[in-house]
């Protein structure tokens, strides 16, 4: 069975990875002073710092329609046997369930919730790559990837917090608060939802050492296979100090350094960086 791997353009898997694994990428859109973007296409996470640094409004994203799934879809059906097509978290967008009504019009194409966003959704697409060389039952595959999403590890450290404050995630006095302290909360990606866990103190790369060393410390429940070091623009010490804590706490067979996209950085601003794994069974 030829099947045609697809996720929304939140996965931040790199341009190497995507071309490495043939995936076709469904851009979301994201609304800038007024006007419409296509993720990654019109628009760069760049351009969304810059017009916020001089004074513009936070931007804003918005779900894939269901009628350009279908067109998607369609269109990969002319080549491929079917479509598996992995969606970021359903609890961060309803692209899952545009996605989903969409392929209710073809019996060849599976969706996933991925229950995740950046690269803990990438995770899930590549793990969907590996799988759709073998696979000759769809609802197989598809039930093995939903269990696969219980165990992708995604969290990051945010040295700043004027975007969450100006996005209403964060109140304006726990932000003073926390920038007094000089404390970087960590943020993880929980049963579909992101909570704030541990608050680290220090300088950034400080707090991003310990972090790391927390993430890996029970390194034996991890896969080695792949880590994702995914980060919105930071000084080079911090992600140094991320790639360093990662080599003296574990070995892994890939490191991949990537760009939080367009999705993370409207929510979560330039100095965000974290570690995302997936755990074992």
């Amino acid at each position: 069975m030829k099947i045609k791997i697809t996720a929304d353009s939140t996965c931040d898997l790199s341009p190497e990875l995507i071309s490495e694994n043939d995936i076709g990428i469904v851009p979301l859109f994201v609304n800038k002073g007024g006007e419409s973007f296509l993720d990654g296409v019109t628009i760069t996470p760049a351009e969304i710092f810059a017009h916020v640094a001089a004074g513009g409004d936070l931007c804003s994203t918005a779900a894939v329609p269901i009628g350009v799934y279908q067109e998607y879809f369609e269109k990969y059906l002319k080549e491929y046997d079917a479509v598996v097509h992995v969606c970021i978290g359903s609890g961060f967008s309803a692209c899952y369930n545009n996605a989903r009504l969409a392929a209710e019009d073809f019996e060849n194409v599976r969706v996933i919730d991925s229950k995740n966003l950046s690269t803990g959704h990438g995770h899930v697409v590549l793990e969907a790559c590996k799988l759709a060389k073998t696979a000759t039952d769809l609802d197989a595959m598809q039930a093995e990837l939903d269990e696969l999403t219980s165990r992708v590890d995604a969290s990051f450290l945010l040295d700043r917090l004027d975007y969450m404050v100006k996005g209403g995630r964060c109140s304006l006095v726990a932000a003073l608060g926390a920038n007094l302290l000089k404390l970087k909360p960590c943020i993880e990606v929980v049963d579909n939802k992101m909570i704030v866990a541990k608050k680290y103190r220090g300088s950034m790369a400080k707090c991003m050492d310990r972090y790391v060393r927390d993430r890996l410390e029970n390194s034996e429940n991890i896969l080695p296979e792949r880590i994702f070091v995914t980060h919105s623009p930071v000084a080079k010490e911090v992600n140094e100090a991320a790639h360093n804590a990662i080599r003296d706490c574990m070995h892994f067979d890939h490191v991949y350094d990537t760009n939080a996209g367009c999705t993370i950085s409207c929510h979560c601003g330039e100095g965000c960086q974290g570690v995302l794994y997936i755990r074992k069974k």
